[in-house]
């Protein structure tokens, strides 16, 4: 017989537990029932009692502080409220069962405030049908698992853990099975294994670390890479200006490109407005850090209140592109060793941007998750479309995800090789040496007709990366992973050789403690804000424009 006063402090000490994680107290309750720690009665009090007031807490926090919670547009705001209007208690219910959506429903209702009596009395009936259940499920096959863990490892309390762990990754997979976008996690999820292309980076690159060991020791230490591009900062190997970068190249194939610089925020609407007005630019426009990496901090500004938000939102400095409609993007990936006339084009990616097209039924959230592709970026996509995510497309309608050329922000890179011409080869190797200074590298440009850009005529040039420019034809998802690696393997082998030809030619190589201060301040942005621009070290372009030397000194008031 367990003692009065231990059970209620067994049942405060569920209810506390379930702020922390729910399923997980529910399961461990029925282990400890099942164990004869606690009535069954307690266990299922204790957990109902802290689910119950947990719900009311989120509708209170929704309540109090909606205003000020991020939300979708107004017109979609309004729908959820129709919605909860004309099928709150099956909402409500069903939300308890759903993975993922309680928090946002019952935060919703909470700021929406509708039928507060509703919400109270309904979230009480789901978490009754909700927590008795798990309880003693838990109980019953949480000892099934118990028992041959015991078995192996002896040890009651690691086997109740583990058991615990087993119930709970159950538990949240039964959950994720019982719908269409669980079952399409769980898809996407394993399809990572295989599908190289969307690892991680680090992990990507893990086995190609011997082999830069090896190339670093053969040529004399890592930092000769940064002798590879002695016009741009440390070869362009972290934090350098894209501005300062493209202004090196003397070619009308250079898209038009102005600096907003990280001054007040006052200031820097202004400085736009009279960049669009002095190049008559219209919308929409490009944004862009002018330090940045992987497409980061890329967007479309379709007017000036967007460009409002987008600049007090990203305070550093960026650059201002007029958009170019494409459709087509490559990124053309160049070399030239410094004691040969002429360079050669290592490969080319050709970017396909992302689309979904519509069926009349299903909104744009749903399509991502059931395409094959897009579910594997479905964070990327939601992040990027929130305002539409409940938007239902019309039959045939398209709608494009992904408008900046990177593999991480969603557009699909299939090897280019077919694009590869004499003619466009000349005439990148023309640019290209428009920049004394300049062999290693990957051209991102924009272009209307294959033909043609193929001839090696009427595209643009939006970007121009230095040393850890990637080969990104290697992420072609019909390409094999050895066919990458060795892919790779060739690119960082001519990176080597020829920063070690600049070296011997006279050129320096950044030290060790230059180079860890450069990716200490790019990854410090705090750091970095004023300390973007390092133009004395650009060769051929040691001035800034006027009218940002003018603003520069506004960046220090406060």
């Amino acid at each position: 017989m367990i003692p009065i006063d231990e059970t209620w402090r067994a049942i405060a000490v569920l209810a506390l537990a379930t702020l922390g994680s729910e399923d997980v107290t529910c399961i461990a309750a029925g282990q400890l029932t099942h164990a004869g720690r606690i009535p069954l009665a307690a266990a299922i009090v204790g957990c109902l009692l802290g689910i119950y007031i947990g719900d009311l807490g989120l509708w209170l926090t929704g309540r109090i502080f909606g205003r000020w919670l991020p939300s979708s547009t107004p017109e979609s705001f309004a729908r959820l409220g129709a919605f909860l209007h004309n099928h709150g208690p099956a909402a409500i219910v069903a939300a308890r069962f759903l993975p993922g959506s309680r928090l946002p429903l019952y935060v919703a209702a909470g700021s929406l405030g509708q039928r507060p009596w509703q919400f109270v009395i309904w979230s009480f009936i789901a978490a009754v049908l909700w927590t008795p259940l798990i309880v003693v499920l838990a109980a019953f096959f949480g000892e099934s698992f118990a028992r041959p863990l015991r078995s192996l490892i002896g040890t009651a309390w690691i086997a109740g853990l583990l058991a615990i762990l087993i119930a709970y990754l159950l538990l949240r997979a039964t959950r994720l099975v019982s719908t269409e976008i669980g079952r399409h996690r769980i898809h996407a999820s394993l399809a990572r294994l295989w599908r190289w292309e969307f690892w991680p980076t680090w992990l990507l690159y893990l086995p190609l670390v011997p082999w830069i060991v090896f190339l670093s020791v053969r040529h004399r230490g890592f930092t000769t890479i940064t002798a590879a591009n002695p016009s741009i900062p440390d070869g362009g190997f972290v934090g350098e200006s894209k501005y300062q970068i493209l202004k090196l190249l003397q070619s009308p194939h250079v898209i038009a490109t102005e600096l907003i610089p990280s001054a007040v925020p006052r200031l820097r609407l202004p400085r736009l407005r009279e960049v669009i007005h002095e190049n008559g630019w219209s919308f929409p426009i490009i944004l862009k850090p002018d330090v940045g990496e992987r497409g980061a901090g890329v967007d479309l500004i379709q007017n000036l209140d967007h460009a409002a938000h987008y600049l007090l939102k990203n305070p550093a400095t960026a650059l201002v592109q007029p958009y170019h409609p494409g459709p087509y993007e490559a990124g053309i990936f160049y070399y030239r060793f410094p004691n040969s006339p002429t360079g050669q084009i290592f490969s080319i990616t050709d970017k396909c941007f992302s689309d979904l097209i519509g069926d009349g039924t299903s909104t744009i959230e749903q399509l991502i998750w059931r395409h094959p592709r897009y579910r594997m970026q479905v964070k990327t996509f939601l992040a990027r479309h929130a305002k539409d995510a409940n938007r239902v497309l019309a039959k045939g309608e398209r709608f494009q995800l992904a408008f900046a050329g990177n593999h991480c922000q969603g557009t699909m890179f299939r090897d280019g090789a077919h694009l590869i011409t004499p003619q466009l080869r000349r005439k990148i190797d023309e640019i290209a040496r428009t920049c004394d200074g300049f062999f290693f590298g990957r051209f991102d440009v924009r272009y209307a007709n294959v033909e043609k850009f193929k001839s090696g005529e009427e595209f643009s040039i939006i970007e121009l990366n230095g040393v850890t420019s990637e080969s990104t034809n290697i992420y072609d998802p019909d390409r094999s992973l050895v066919w990458a690696y060795q892919t790779l393997a060739r690119q960082w082998a001519l990176l080597f050789r020829i920063g070690e030809q600049n070296r011997q030619l006279g050129h320096a190589c950044a030290s060790s403690r230059e180079l860890l201060r450069a990716i200490v301040l790019h990854w410090w942005p705090a750091r970095r804000s004023l300390a973007t621009l390092r133009p004395a070290k650009y060769l051929g372009r040691r001035d800034i424009p006027q009218a940002t030397r003018n603003l520069a000194p506004l960046a220090h008031q406060p």
